[in-house]
């Protein structure tokens, strides 16, 4: 497209005011910002003592987790779409033959460099199988960077954890359901054990859906 193309409308910069050259207007309002920060209610919260209540535990993402399936056994089929549309390549999954008939192949090993994540929540859409989750586990800590690599057997320790916090909602639920262990449920200090992170995790959870992927495919079918 040219310059002088007549379809093109140019717009002139607006002349900028003495309180625009002095940026008056914009320090007012920074200063308006402070003062009603300042003298509004404070949401300091006493960590590790006290644990940060996430406000919509639905769309957090904190720390993966391998969820099994109803006989106890790892629901990845080792499909590799979460390692494909991963942007950080930060999952390393390494396929076998399945030992049990219902599937093709399981994760030999399944890895994630929680370090290199960018929990974007990518892999949990893109999983057919609603294999991984992002659940509300946040102060992640480790004193090396070998142990903020999850293998398979930390992940599904994760879900072991996690299970009744937060639930896994039906395939067929396009929408998202939000539990919680009970309104009188004491919140759990901050985990000590670095190499077992999950321990004593947070009571709010989330039941997901199935992923866009899988609505999609369902969506498509005749």
């Amino acid at each position: 497209m040219q310059p002088n193309d007549p379809q093109i409308r140019w717009v002139p910069e607006p002349e900028l005011g003495w309180t625009g050259k002095v940026y008056l207007p914009l320090f007012v309002e920074g200063m308006r910002t402070a003062l009603r920060h300042l003298v509004g209610p404070k949401l300091t919260v006493q960590s590790p003592e006290e644990r940060h209540e996430i406000p919509e535990p639905l769309i957090y993402r904190g720390v993966h987790r391998l969820n099994r399936d109803e006989q106890g056994r790892v629901k990845c089929v080792a499909c590799f779409l979460c390692a494909t549309i991963c942007p950080a390549h930060c999952i390393d999954i390494v396929a076998a033959p399945s030992p049990w008939p219902d599937r093709d192949k399981y994760p030999e090993s399944f890895t994630i460099d929680e370090l290199r994540c960018i929990y974007c929540g990518m892999c949990e859409e893109a999983c057919p199988e609603q294999a991984i989750e992002l659940t509300t586990l946040y102060d992640l800590t480790g004193k090396s960077r070998e142990e903020m690599i999850f293998d398979k057997e930390k992940l599904l320790s994760v879900y072991d954890q996690t299970k009744d916090a937060e639930r896994i909602a039906p395939f067929w639920q396009d929408q998202p359901i939000a539990t919680r262990q009970g309104e009188s449920a004491s919140q759990p200090g901050h985990p000590s054990d670095i190499s077992d992170p999950v321990e004593n995790g947070p009571q709010w959870g989330t039941s997901r859906g199935s992923g866009t992927a899988d609505r999609l495919s369902e969506e498509k079918r005749p």
